[in-house]
């Protein structure tokens, strides 16, 4: 369970409150918006990064899952939120994203597809966090998603599900399928 009291709240100030999604939450955002807009991110990069105890594998055969980490730039989706949402937005984002603190809240500055330059919540790993996996390979990114598995299934359908929602969304990420293709060498291989 998430201590709200442990975090300020960060997007009272933004004239316009917008999250920044780079994995799920941009195809399940789990909330009303009133506007979605393709969105670029510098300084980040969307990667296998963070060791998944809960939802893709356990502390004994982690799993691998997405963080938002330095270094490039990402391109997802952007939400805003309507003021009366607000509060409750931040609420279920803070108890769906900070579930280990692995993740860190940040507001940061964003290009919607449209030129407009905004501000964002986004969630970015915690390269300090036990859970922070670092830079790993294709080989050994690809190992650990092939053999783990948590409370919400398997590890390689939460990669393969990712990397098909980002193809059906017009983002390539070469990173994600070469991991993906590794994968699929290794079944080929037993």
């Amino acid at each position: 369970m998430v201590d709200r009291d442990a975090y300020t709240d960060l997007a009272l100030d933004m004239d316009e409150f917008w999250v920044f999604g780079y994995g799920s939450l941009m195809w399940n955002p789990g909330f009303a918006y009133e506007e979605k807009s393709e969105a670029l991110i510098f300084g980040y990069r969307r990667a296998l990064c963070v060791l998944s105890w809960v939802h893709r594998g356990t502390k004994a055969s982690p799993g691998l899952v997405l963080g938002l980490d330095r270094g490039g730039a990402c391109r997802g989706t952007a939400f805003r939120i309507g003021e009366s949402e607000r509060d409750d937005v931040l609420a279920y984002l803070r108890e769906r994203e900070l579930v280990t603190n692995v993740y860190l809240e940040r507001l940061l500055p964003i290009r919607l597809s449209d030129g407009r330059r905004v501000t964002a919540v986004a969630y970015v790993v915690d390269r300090n966090h036990r859970q922070y996996a670092g830079s790993l390979d294709t080989i050994a990114a690809a190992q650990i998603v092939n053999s783990a598995s948590g409370q919400s299934g398997p590890n390689d359908a939460y990669v393969f599900n990712t990397l098909e929602h980002l193809r059906e969304m017009g983002i390539r990420d070469q990173w994600l399928e070469h991991v993906t293709g590794e994968i699929e060498r290794m079944r080929q291989a037993s």
